[in-house]
């Protein structure tokens, strides 16, 4: 178990996309007395549940589930705040003697969990008006292409719809006169308040992309549009980040006449794999994660118990 003096250890279940980490976490988590904190930078979000498939009530009752559904859409919430509020979780829990096991995709989440993050939260309120006045009145790829002079290597991790990143990444070197990629390195992620297992979850590229395209169709049978027009209805703005996330930008394409329902299909399951991809691609850069297929329970269980000091 965790000590009071020892750093509290926790279990990482990471991957991409449609790959099945809750159902694997809750396995596990079941088995060694533990709970789940998400890690999903989407999941956060209340009144989100079909778009970003989140546990189902039936899941949540197998095993306790912590940091989902916890703000509104229109709320803004970062890794910064993700990594304050989850360490909160993580350390009541190991005083407890519970395992926590952190489950998710969005690697910068887990990243500034395991190690922080620079502090860049102040900004020119008069920088961030005008990038707004410009992104009205020339459009986002203009901003986009200005990242791309200002701060290459940021540009070529985002989407150049990404909206909310851009944004974020040019109030950064406009306000600070650093790229926000050179703060990254600068700060070099130093701090390390747990000890960690981290075990991704992989498996051939042609299964897993079958999977998200089945994974998408389920969305859409259990009434994906229509939580989107619910979320409009309630005045929620397109504009909004959650809005701009994968699906929910497809959906609000489609309702408001700019893409048909073949391409809105075609495009959201596209993206989803395009997702997948950049997700293998970040935590691939990550050595201390120990790989292994969905199924592997028994090699998973094997390794928490050598972690946890069960053998």
């Amino acid at each position: 178990m965790n000590s009071a003096t020892a750093r509290p250890k926790i279990i990482i279940i990471c991957g991409p996309t449609g790959i099945g980490k809750t159902a694997v976490a809750i396995v596990l988590a079941q088995h060694f007395n533990g709970q789940i904190i998400g890690a999903d930078s989407m999941q956060v979000y209340k009144h989100r549940d079909i778009g970003t498939a989140k546990p189902t009530a039936e899941e949540k009752t197998c095993v306790v589930h912590h940091m989902i559904d916890i703000v509104e859409p229109d709320e803004s919430f970062d890794a910064a705040q993700f990594s304050e509020r989850a360490r909160a979780k993580i350390f009541k829990l190991s005083r407890q003697n519970i395992i926590p096991f952190v489950v998710g995709g969005t690697g910068l989440y887990i990243k500034t969990l395991l190690y922080g993050l620079f502090n860049a939260h102040v900004f020119d309120p008069e920088v961030r008006e005008r990038l707004k006045a410009e992104a009205d009145t020339q459009g986002i790829e203009f901003l986009y292409e200005r990242l791309s002079g200002l701060d290459p290597d940021t540009a070529k991790r985002l989407h150049p719809n990404d909206t909310y990143r851009i944004f974020r990444a040019l109030e950064v070197v406009e306000s600070t006169g650093q790229a926000i990629s050179k703060h990254h390195k600068n700060h070099g992620f130093l701090e390390q308040p747990f000890a960690s297992l981290k075990i991704g979850l992989s498996m051939d590229r042609t299964v897993l992309y079958e999977r998200i395209n089945t994974r998408v169709d389920a969305m859409i049978s259990a009434g994906f549009l229509d939580e989107v027009k619910g979320l409009l209805a309630r005045g929620y703005s397109v504009d909004h980040k959650p809005m701009q996330s994968i699906g929910y930008r497809h959906l609000v394409d489609y309702i408001e006449g700019r893409l048909s329902w073949e391409e809105c299909v075609r495009t959201l399951k596209r993206d989803h794999r395009r997702y997948a991809k950049r997700q293998l691609t970040w935590f691939g850069a990550d050595a201390e994660i120990i790989w292994k297929e969905p199924g592997q329970l028994n090699e998973m269980t094997d390794l928490i118990n050598n972690f946890l000091g069960r053998t």
